[in-house]
């Protein structure tokens, strides 16, 4: 029962590092890297959860808004609004 109780402590301590650290990388680097990612696909047809989708899946903190997308980088706080059929996903503009 002892070893029981000293492995789930193990296990437990070995998670909150897991969820710890990523959380510390959940946001990327500067708004470069974000204009890389949306210029580098073209889609006429993406709407606002499918951009938000696209952002979550690489580790940027996006949220859909109606008919745009919420994303907090280096502190600031950008909307994406997609573009239809210009060239890239989506315009960035600065909300505060």
């Amino acid at each position: 029962m002892r070893i029981l109780i000293k492995d789930w402590s193990v296990i437990m301590v070995l998670s909150f590092i897991m969820v710890s650290s990523n959380t510390a990388t959940a946001e990327k680097g500067d708004i470069s890297d974000l204009n890389s990612l949306v210029s580098s696909y073209e889609d006429s047809l993406v709407n606002s959860n499918d951009l938000a989708f696209l952002l979550v899946t690489h580790n940027y903190n996006a949220f859909p808004r109606d008919g745009y997308v919420e994303l907090m980088l280096s502190g600031k706080i950008y909307s994406l609004i997609p573009n239809g059929e210009k060239p890239g996903l989506c315009d960035i503009g600065i909300l505060s």
